[in-house]
């Protein structure tokens, strides 16, 4: 934009035909007066409101400009604003910062969705049949998605019960998604934060081998299924449930031995009672490969071996004993 502004033609201002000579030829002195006054103009930055209006005064009504009376209490050219507006709306104060530029203009999605699309699976609920048909369904999408990105799955679950020991799902869901994870292409990486208990400890050991992890402070736990409710049950229905709890048992401690390297007899004499175990514990069973503790590698790097701790501490090894 120039530098300076000049008024446009008198041809172009409105004028009256019935006006007198003298008043024609003092307008057109006044004109001449303003068309060689040079109207300073400060450079235009066309993001700004104040600047743009003061352009747009200039070029339609300069007079406005030249007759505006200089007053040192107030910066110049406000008088032009009749009603001056800082922002219109709170939405155009947000669209004016600078680091919302990037900002989303619709709503984000879920939480869920955030998280599938950094490919991972939450499971934070016990395992009902919602649960299993969300936990699926995600599965399956992410090998649709990529055959050959891995999968996350992060477990904080109490398997098919409630805390409280109370079953609130069939054995029958963990054993869904059990299968389904077997089923995909992708490597999965199965991750315990807080709880995996019953089906949900399955779950995590069966999870690609080197790629099953457990938080510190995370507990697993494994234990026989439960009959359901038996409510006002015939006898016979009831030895019917039994059974299939037994088969759901035995089903349980055979896909356990598989995936921790322990015998048959091993998990099925564990699982007697219910058997908790730690990071440290889990590990050892066989459940996870790794705990996830920053630090850790260099904690263990650094730490001196049992000889050495006990030559520094002056005891001597004998052969003989």
């Amino acid at each position: 934009m120039a530098n300076c502004l000049r008024v446009p033609m008198a041809s172009s201002l409105p004028c009256s035909s019935s006006s007198s000579p003298s008043l024609k030829r003092r307008s057109m002195r006044t004109l001449c007066s303003m068309n060689s006054t040079k109207i300073p103009i400060p450079p235009v930055n066309p993001k700004d409101p104040f600047l743009s209006k003061l352009a747009s005064v200039a070029a339609t009504s300069p007079e406005v400009l030249l007759n505006s009376q200089k007053n040192s209490d107030t910066p110049p050219y406000l008088d032009i604003f009749d009603s001056p507006q800082l922002m219109a709306t709170p939405a155009q104060v947000e669209r004016s910062v600078s680091y919302n530029e990037h900002r989303p203009r619709r709503p984000p999605p879920d939480l869920p969705s955030l998280l599938l699309h950094g490919r991972i699976v939450y499971i934070g609920m016990p395992l009902v049949p919602a649960v299993t048909e969300l936990v699926v369904a995600e599965l399956m999408y992410l090998q649709w998605m990529d055959p050959k990105e891995p999968i996350y799955i992060y477990i904080n679950s109490t398997g098919t019960t409630r805390d409280d020991g109370e079953t609130v799902g069939m054995e029958t869901e963990g054993f869904a998604i059990y299968d389904a994870m077997m089923q995909l292409k992708n490597e999965i990486h199965t991750v315990a934060v807080g709880a995996a208990i019953g089906q949900a400890c399955l779950l995590l050991a069966a999870g690609t081998k080197g790629k099953r992890f457990m938080m510190p402070h995370a507990k697993a736990m494994i234990q026989q299924p439960r009959v359901p409710s038996s409510g006002l049950m015939p006898a016979s229905d009831v030895l019917i449930r039994a059974k299939e709890v037994i088969i759901n048992r035995d089903i349980l401690v055979e896909l356990l031995s598989k995936h921790t390297g322990n015998s048959l007899e091993t998990v099925a004499d564990v699982m007697r009672r219910p058997f908790y175990m730690d990071s440290t514990r889990a590990k050892d069973f066989g459940v996870i490969d790794k705990i996830l503790w920053r630090g850790q590698e260099k904690i263990m790097a650094d730490a001196a071996p049992p000889e050495e701790w006990d030559k520094n501490a002056g005891i001597k090894v004998l052969d003989a004993i």
